[in-house]
């Protein structure tokens, strides 16, 4: 999760008229339906780790709101991100994509995405995209009671930048990996005393 999605005057869990704790950035809307049924939900197939990676490199320098608004534009524009048919495009689709006003069109992002399909693929031959990203979890996960407490990067999504840079993944860095660990049950950063705790089954709840 982009942290510039919480306000900021609060770094606390706030109770719903459900009942339930949620951190402040998911109390209404969206993103609450979103960190309800979706954030920290382990991902391992291949079509849905690459479309989480896409949209992770979308998201840099944006806020996740505003990818998740564009969400359902971006899986169209991209074929539901199947690396398969996403790896063949050429330059037709790519002025397709930059014409498109419904999602980011970012040439940069555009490419990179399409570099990353084919890098998935080749990634095929030694287990698949799924099985190498989750290789990467770590023995601990942090334990937030507050917003504040929950970490940016770490070294364990630094590793998993490098090593993907080095599968020629592009636009890969260390924060936007950890928020890629943090969105597909990798590491559970949901802050202590929230409902969604321990909910992957990858991580044991902490009380």
């Amino acid at each position: 999760m982009d942290k510039t999605d919480s306000p900021s005057a609060t770094n606390d869990l706030v109770i719903g008229e459900d009942g339930l704790a949620r951190p402040a950035w998911a109390a209404t809307g969206m993103l609450r339906t979103y960190y309800d049924t979706e954030w920290g939900v382990p991902v391992r197939d291949e079509r849905g780790m690459f479309e989480r990676i896409s949209l992770e490199v979308f998201q840099s320098g944006l806020s996740w709101s505003t990818i998740l608004t564009k969400r359902e534009a971006f899986r169209t524009a991209f074929d539901h991100f199947d690396p398969d048919r996403v790896a063949q495009y050429g330059e037709k689709d790519i002025e397709r994509l930059m014409s498109n006003s419904q999602i980011i069109r970012n040439a940069s992002k555009i490419s990179a995405t399409i570099n990353n399909a084919q890098a998935t693929l080749a990634m095929r031959e030694q287990g698949g995209l799924a099985d190498f990203v989750w290789s990467f979890k770590p023995q601990i996960t942090p334990e937030p009671r507050r917003f504040s407490d929950i970490p940016t990067s770490s070294e364990a999504s630094a590793a998993l930048a490098a090593a993907l840079r080095r599968h020629g993944f592009k636009f890969v860095g260390p924060t936007n990996m950890f928020a890629l660990m943090e969105a597909i049950g990798i590491v559970d950063t949901h802050l202590i005393g929230s409902h969604r705790r321990g909910s992957s089954g990858v991580w044991v709840a902490a009380d």
